[in-house]
């Protein structure tokens, strides 16, 4: 009986001994990036104090508001000097006009019927940009609850995208409803006998391109905390510039310079 037991317990003493060895590195790992990460954090602590944005890159999403649309954002960075970043960007939006109002059809019970349409649009404006840039450090944060400072200014080039904007009809000829968009001055039935938006998918096929170039300046204040983090609001002014007349509704000239002044959302990462 004594010697089952010595057996056993030999058995339990190798097999701790044998699993103290396999856990005891990988806890060694874990103390290792736990220190690592407590000096990372101490240093940027101590260039957050020292008021300096320092790092190599920055990646950061935005989505700005616009007086006449909205656009979202990706902007790559890489760190020059103490107090520069050289950028590039692209960017995805949508330019209206000011004279568009949404309505909506209704039957005469007052119920909706069919999508919401915008009267009198005939095309959608979608701009792709694409461009260089710098961000340059003004002034840097006090503390590390603090707000830094940049100014922003890039440009480069503007894809102008026209989608035409289909409506939906009831044709007074053969009563019957069909989608159709904006043909010119004479269009009688876009123009009188809408309804309804034909939907967000339809006329893609049909999207025209023209070449342009865009310009953009602003502040970024960012809150990010000790400078690893990029969160941030930033308020500008753009223009862009096309080679032809970009028309978006019937009732206004159509015109190829847009400019417009934004305030933008922006989140992103320092390493």
């Amino acid at each position: 009986m004594r010697s089952k037991i010595y057996l056993i317990l030999i058995g339990i003493t190798l097999y701790a001994s044998a699993f103290a060895q396999q856990t005891k590195p990988s806890e060694n790992i874990k103390e290792q990036k736990r220190q690592e990460r407590k000096q990372h954090i101490a240093e940027l602590i101590k260039r957050d104090e020292e008021g300096s944005l320092i790092y190599n890159k920055q990646s950061l999403f935005g989505f700005k508001l616009n007086t006449d649309g909205w656009t979202a954002l990706f902007e790559h960075g890489k760190y020059k000097t103490t107090t520069t970043t050289n950028t590039w960007f692209l960017e995805i939006g949508e330019r209206k006009s000011h004279k568009e109002e949404k309505i909506t059809a209704t039957d005469v019970t007052g119920f909706p019927i069919g999508n919401p349409l915008i009267y009198g649009k005939q095309n959608v404006f979608y701009n792709v940009n694409v461009g260089i840039g710098q961000q340059k450090l003004i002034g840097g944060k006090g503390t590390k609850n603090g707000v830094a400072v940049s100014a922003i200014y890039g440009g480069g080039f503007s894809a102008g995208l026209l989608k035409p904007y289909y409506v939906t009809i009831i044709d007074p000829t053969t009563n019957e409803t069909r989608d159709v968009k904006y043909e010119g001055p004479n269009d009688t039935l876009f123009l009188n006998y809408p309804f309804s938006s034909a939907g967000f998918t339809k006329g893609f096929n049909q999207m025209k391109f023209t070449p342009g170039v865009i310009a953009h300046a602003g502040l970024r204040f960012d809150y990010g905390r000790y400078n690893e983090l990029l969160s941030a609001i930033e308020v500008g002014i753009s223009a862009e510039y096309y080679t032809k007349d970009m028309p978006i509704m019937v009732n206004a000239t159509p015109k190829k310079f847009f400019y417009n002044a934004y305030v933008a959302v922006e989140f992103g990462k320092r390493n």
